[in-house]
């Protein structure tokens, strides 16, 4: 269905794709998230028009988004290891409250640190939960942690990302998905924010990495088997392995990093 979205001045406003309602767009979202219904809407003249890097920052250049720099309250040790795991349960939203993302965090660190050798310094955890603000899983917080993890990397570091919550669709705006739809995961100030497109989370924390440096992101989350924008699609059942592309037509520059990165749903 399209949609007349108008110019995208401040306060902007866009219309539900599901449901009408409408809902304000902030200066610079590329998608937003309904109140009444969670469906996620693409604001118009936000697209990616080009893949790769070496065109600047905004519409039309091949960054998405400028780095979002961790601040010095932000903190996170610098060892070969390390994790970002973020859980959120969406409390008091009683549509799409969950019950098990915290309890994943928890388990996932115990993981690392106690069977992995993490060090407990080097594992940054983002729930509502949290008190202290740096360590909520607003969008912009989870767009440092996510280069707070690969800022650096170097041969030998291990990394993971993981992201236990809800996990949306948007219609696909530049003809690359083969199922015609964009993944985005939904940070809990999503309905103000806006989700985080699979578009930004491969240019945050894919293209990054260099030789010899391994990635493995585990998602539970709704609609993420492509979430991290991936080449490749594996699935395995009893009787086969079956390996897939997962775009249209594949862009050298989308997969440009040497390192390793794996997607475990």
């Amino acid at each position: 269905m399209n949609m007349n979205y108008g110019s995208m001045g401040p306060g902007a406003m866009v219309r539900c794709r599901q449901c009408s309602s409408s809902i304000t767009a902030m200066p610079g979202a590329r998608a937003v998230q309904c109140m009444q219904c969670s469906c996620v809407t693409r604001v118009s003249g936000r697209g990616r028009q080009q893949h790769g890097y070496g065109q600047g920052y905004g519409n039309g250049g091949g960054m998405l988004m400028p780095p979002m720099r961790p601040t010095p309250a932000f903190g996170g040790g610098r060892g070969k290891k390390r994790a970002v795991l973020i859980g959120i349960k969406y409390t008091n939203r009683r549509s799409c409250e969950l019950r098990g993302p915290i309890n994943d965090v928890k388990c996932m660190r115990y993981l690392l640190t106690e069977r992995f050798g993490f060090p407990n310094d080097c594992v940054l955890i983002l729930t509502d939960e949290e008190r202290n603000p740096c360590r909520q899983p607003t969008k912009d917080n989870i767009r440092m942690a996510m280069h707070w993890l690969v800022q650096g990397c170097s041969y030998g570091d291990s990394l993971v990302f993981q992201f236990s919550g809800l996990g949306a669709q948007v219609p696909d705006d530049d003809g690359d998905e083969l199922d015609g739809m964009d993944e985005a995961l939904c940070p809990v100030d999503s309905f103000q924010q806006g989700p985080i497109l699979d578009d930004e989370i491969n240019e945050a924390i894919v293209r990054p990495l260099v030789h010899g440096v391994k990635l493995h992101a585990i998602v539970d989350a709704c609609h993420s088997a492509t979430v991290l924008d991936l080449p490749y699609q594996c699935t395995v059942s009893k009787q086969s392995v079956s390996i897939s592309s997962t775009f249209i037509t594949p862009i050298p520059s989308m997969f440009a990093c040497r390192g390793s990165a794996y997607l475990h749903i």
